[in-house]
């Protein structure tokens, strides 16, 4: 039988967090959190947890906060998980036989069926949303990515896929969405600053009409209705948003 490290990133997660700790039941041997300084009750439910372990840290960007609760696993083979994730009961049975056969793989990819207030999504560019989360940490590790990290390895892995999702509630209310995706906005400006391109003045209109059509044309958003619309419309803001504050942050240094 292989051991698993689950680990996971959390931020005020009281609401959604005792789910996803239900879900690794019997599939992780040891649980590590790494909490970006929480002042609701997430640490307090984690640390109530069997085999949970809760470390604190400031959040320095996704990638290096990950690669951060990598380092601490007692195991080789590391499963990521975020707070607002679960695994479903197929990806969950899928895992307890691989753990019972012995992991051979050097990682394991899942896809990833995104929720928006409730409602699974199946186009607008998030399903399957394949994922590579499960992984032999002696062979791979995070990149340092603020934004869109991913595990990389040392030599050329193909991943092998598993059957089952990862269940991914985005949002409870489209004002939560909009919070994060303008979080990851600006996380995503700075990246457009450290590549060294120059948007000019039309640059974020263009590209926020980039994003929408692809994302409600290109991801056939129109077929997951109203939330498609949302999306859609979401990641014209977004976009817009990212390349003016850009401009304002390579106008100011």
């Amino acid at each position: 039988m292989t051991r698993i490290t689950a680990t996971i990133l959390t931020y005020n997660e009281e609401r959604s967090i005792e789910q996803c700790l239900r879900s690794l039941k019997d599939v992780a041997d040891e649980i590590i959190v790494v909490d970006a300084c929480s002042d609701d009750r997430t640490t307090q439910i984690c640390r109530q947890w069997p085999g949970c372990r809760v470390v604190t840290r400031p959040m320095t960007g996704y990638g290096a906060q990950r690669q951060y609760a990598t380092s601490l696993a007692l195991h080789d083979y590391v499963l990521a998980i975020d707070a607002d994730e679960a695994l479903s009961p197929a990806l969950r049975n899928s895992l307890l036989r691989m753990k019972q056969e012995g992991l051979s793989h050097r990682g394991y990819s899942f896809p990833r069926l995104n929720f928006y207030c409730g409602q699974p999504v199946k186009h607008s560019g998030w399903y399957p949303d394949t994922q590579v989360r499960l992984f032999d940490r002696r062979y791979a590790n995070w990149n340092l990515n603020d934004v869109a990290e991913k595990v990389i390895f040392r030599d050329s892995v193909s991943p092998f896929p598993v059957d089952g999702d990862i269940l991914h509630y985005r949002c409870d209310s489209p004002d939560e969405y909009e919070q994060t995706e303008m979080a990851h906005a600006d996380l995503h400006a700075k990246l457009i600053v450290a590549s060294g391109r120059r948007p000019g003045p039309l640059t974020p209109m263009w590209e926020g009409i980039k994003a929408f059509v692809n994302c409600y044309i290109g991801n056939r958003a129109m077929l997951d209705g109203a939330a498609g619309r949302a999306i859609s419309k979401r990641q014209f803001r977004s976009a817009r948003h990212a390349f003016k504050l850009a401009r304002k942050l390579m106008t100011a240094s």
